[in-house]
């Protein structure tokens, strides 16, 4: 007769919340902020956890906790577990009604998304979408609490996540027909050397990645204003503050009415957006339609 297999004990849930917690926070002080308990109490979770497996999950550099590559592949797994029961969870306690948790870069959701709310909703019918607005992007790998998180840009997914890209995207610089005017920026990129060029923290390599993936040379700004969102940043430049890198998607109104002006045109950005979701989602029925939604919006915008 074969050996019975003897299932994996499982280790105690608080561990595992505490080692999520780390994991997506970045630190063991906003883990214990977020869960309401002690820095030595968390500390205390992620040893027995360790102790548990009898391999380490961070390495400790300079006093920083930093994944090691097993702790990694557990923490994206740990998301994927947690955001099924978080979901089950809400099922159950919504009854028949079902509420998806969408993650949305904040500029995006005001620019594009949230004007085409409505048709989604009634695609979704008898699913109510819950929009959440993030500033600072984060994978749906460290957010349990989101059933798919739409993400800009290349994005590499980790093995439990699937991206489907829905649109492709176009950026460059943009400012009031006055700064163009008076910097002169009609006449070459040299003349940005006497802009405030505008950026933002939630989308930090934008004019970085202008200048590579133009193949034109970097140039030194007169000044640089970072601002926490690229709603900001975009704002500041139609109020004539300087010059900032916008997808065409979130100005294309302002080239219409004449708000805003691009001296240098777009130049395309095939990776786009995506929609990531768990991979172990793929075939629910919610987000199949949520996809196609995207896909068919996204194929009208191009």
């Amino acid at each position: 007769m074969p050996d019975r297999v003897v299932p994996q004990r499982l280790p105690p849930l608080n561990a595992l919340r505490a080692f999520d917690a780390v994991a997506r926070r970045g630190s063991i002080l906003k883990a214990a902020e977020e869960l309401g308990v002690v820095r030595g109490a968390v500390r205390q979770q992620l040893n027995l956890l360790e102790t548990h497996f009898g391999v380490p999950l961070f390495d400790r550099e300079n006093g920083r906790l930093v994944l090691t590559a097993k702790g990694r592949a557990f923490a994206d797994s740990i998301g994927v577990a947690f955001g099924i029961l978080a979901r089950a969870s809400a099922e159950l306690s919504e009854g028949n009604r079902r509420t998806l948790r969408l993650g949305v870069p904040s500029a995006f959701a005001v620019w594009w998304l949230m004007p085409r709310v409505a048709d989604l909703q009634a695609t979704l019918d008898g699913i109510d979408i819950d929009i959440v607005p993030m500033a600072m992007v984060e994978p749906l790998a460290r957010r349990a609490d989101l059933e798919a998180v739409i993400m800009g840009g290349e994005y590499r997914p980790t093995r439990d996540i699937t991206a489907i890209r829905f649109m492709e995207d176009e950026f460059g610089p943009v400012a009031t027909s006055d700064v163009s005017s008076r910097l002169s920026l009609g006449s070459g990129v040299a003349a940005l050397a006497g802009a405030v060029a505008l950026g933002s923290r939630s989308a930090p390599s934008l004019w970085d990645d202008w200048f590579s993936e133009s193949g034109r040379a970097p140039v030194r700004f007169a000044r640089k204003r970072e601002f926490e969102d690229l709603l900001l940043a975009i704002g500041a430049a139609r109020s004539g503050l300087g010059v900032a890198i916008a997808p065409r998607t979130a100005i294309g109104d302002d080239l219409v009415r004449g708000t805003l002006v691009a001296p240098y045109g777009f130049i395309h950005r095939p990776a786009g957006y995506s929609l990531s979701i768990r991979s172990s989602d793929t075939k629910d029925p919610a987000l199949v339609r949520l996809a196609d939604w995207l896909s068919r919006a996204g194929a009208a915008q191009s």
